[in-house]
């Protein structure tokens, strides 16, 4: 089992930042990818970011390509965003896929950009 709590969002003007904090704890050795997905009101939800954690590979959905970086250390992932938009406003989750390619998600954070 991995548990995966997340931290740091808010409410922020349009072109400001904010970083998400996603603490992981439990079997956490077992995680093979992790990553953020946001949902908005009335839409689905999407992959904002994803990293391997054996390896390099990182992908970023077009929309934050050059505004969002994603970044790692032992058992926490953080989201950096910048040049938040009013788009950009969701709640945002913590995602972890584990060998058993067993899903885990946070209780999500909410991130409002005002118009």
């Amino acid at each position: 089992q991995v548990h995966l709590a997340e931290s740091g969002g808010g409410f922020v003007q349009a072109g400001g930042s904010l970083t998400l904090t996603c603490s992981a704890s439990g079997n956490i050795n077992s995680v093979l990818f992790m990553g953020w997905y946001r949902q908005a009101p009335g839409k689905e939800r999407d992959l904002v970011a994803l990293t391997a954690i054996t390896t390099s590979f990182t992908n970023y959905a077009d929309s934050v390509k050059g505004r969002f970086t994603l970044s790692r250390d032992n058992a926490n992932l953080y989201l950096q965003m910048n040049d938040l938009k009013p788009q950009d406003t969701a709640i945002y989750y913590c995602h972890a896929v584990d060998r058993t390619r067993t899903d885990y998600w946070g209780q999500g954070t909410q991130v409002t950009v005002p118009q």
